[in-house]
Parts: structure tokens; sequence; C-alpha cells
């Protein structure tokens, strides 16, 4: 496999360990602490810094910066935090991603994501794999992404808030609270407006576990129950699947509260 090729404007600091295959584009920077596995490409004009690991084929356009310090007054230089990105990520123009807060902590990007222009992901933030962020999603500090969400562009996120797997959030609406995984969440203030059924079919969810999760959709949202009341009827009620045990836990687990 080639070694990597570095363009003569950029600057890889020493300590900086780049696998094979990674090219280093037009006045890019690279710090000592960071990592870049087997076919990493940086484009043009951007900066990697921190103990920041980005997996194998990453690609990173025009501008972004990733592994910078977290915009958080309690930060304090020396602090040992890290950034890690997962294989096959893309990373578009001008994202920002920063490092966590706190000692011995993670801010991390799962595999195979898109992150689209002015995407901003904040410390100590975890999304899962899989995920799209479209242009100029905002995650505040703590946020849970899982697996398979769409975030549509525009999206503020508040710090702690966490969005479930194969959920999707309408473009332009702040998400103050928990969105529970599989649904569509859109409005103001926001509210879940369905199963994301498209989503769900395209990944070849079954029809009965389909017809489960409509049931516990309408139990947790359409029967005026607490969150407690309607966890217990969706596990007495509702046959029983991976995906609506999730659905309960995640519920059931929530400290913001959720959109309902």
């Amino acid at each position: 496999m080639a070694a990597a090729e570095i363009h003569p404007s950029a600057i890889v600091e020493a300590g900086a360990r780049l696998a094979a295959g990674v090219r280093v584009g037009p006045f890019c920077w690279v710090g000592p602490e960071v990592t870049l596995a087997e076919d990493v490409v940086l484009d043009s004009h951007v900066r990697v810094d921190g103990r920041t690991t980005l997996g194998r084929g990453v690609r990173v356009h025009h501008g972004a910066a990733l592994g910078g310090p977290p915009q958080d007054l309690k930060f304090r230089p020396g602090t040992t935090s890290s950034l890690e990105v997962g294989e096959g990520t893309v990373v578009r123009e001008y994202v920002t991603l920063n490092l966590a807060s706190d000692e011995g902590a993670v801010t991390r990007v799962g595999r195979h994501c898109l992150l689209m222009a002015y995407t901003h992901v904040a410390h100590n933030t975890v999304v899962g794999d899989h995920v799209i962020l479209a242009n100029g999603v905002q995650l505040a500090g703590y946020v849970t992404v899982e697996d398979h969400a769409i975030l549509g562009g525009l999206v503020p996120v508040h710090q702690f808030v966490r969005i479930g797997c194969h959920a999707m959030v309408g473009g332009g609406y702040r998400v103050p609270k928990d969105v529970v995984p599989y649904v569509r969440a859109g409005g103001c203030p926001l509210r879940p407006v369905g199963l994301n059924l498209v989503g769900l079919k395209r990944r070849a969810f079954p029809a009965a576990t389909l017809a489960a999760l409509r049931q516990a959709y309408r139990l947790l949202f359409r029967r005026g129950l607490t969150v407690a009341e309607a966890v217990a009827r969706i596990r007495a009620e509702v046959p029983p699947c991976p995906e609506v045990d999730h659905f309960a836990r995640f519920a059931l687990a929530s400290e913001r509260g959720l959109a309902r």
C-alpha cells in the first residue's frame, strides 16, 4: 500500500501517526497527538488537533476543524480527553468536532456517518453509526444520537438530550427533550408525528416488528398515560421483540423528559 501523501504546503507535526494511503491536502495542519488510519483523506485547509483518531477511509472536506478544545468554560488546559471518528465517515465543509471536556472522556462519531456542511458536534457527545446530520445541525454537549438517526438541516439539540435509533427529526426544529427510537418528530414544540415507517421499511424491518412498534407508539403517545404507565402496558400487551424492548427502556430512562 502507498505511503502517506502530504502536500508541500501542509504541516504535519512530529508525533502524528499517519497510516499507509493517507492523503493530506493543501494547507492542512495535523497536530502531534493525531492518529490517521489507512486511506484517510484531508482535502484542504483542514485542521486536526488534540488526541484525535480518524478511522479508516474517513474523508474530511475543506475547512473542517476537528479535535479543538471544547467550548466549555469548565474545560482546563492540560485535560486529557479525546475525539474519535469511525471508519468511512464523511465530514463535509466547515464542520467542527470538539474534544471532550472531562479527564479521560471521549467525543465520539461512529462509522459510516455523513456530517453535512457547518455541522457542530460539541464536547462529550456520542453519535452512533450510519447517522446523517444535515447542513447546520448543532449538537450541544453530552448529547447522544443513536444508530441510523437522521437530523434535518439547522436542527439545534439541547445538551444532554438523547435521540433514539432510526428516529428522524424534521429540518429547523429545536430539540429540547429526548426523541424516542423509530419515530419522526417535528413541530414547535417538538412532538412525535408517527413512526419513521419509510426509513424502517427501507431497512427491511419485518411487518410483525412494525405492527408491534405501532402498538407501543399508540400506548406511549395516544392514550394519555404517564411514561411509567405506558411502559407497563407495553410490556404487558405488546408482542415482545428487541425493538419494542429498546423503545420502552429508552422512554423509561429519560431524564430530560420525552418530546410527546
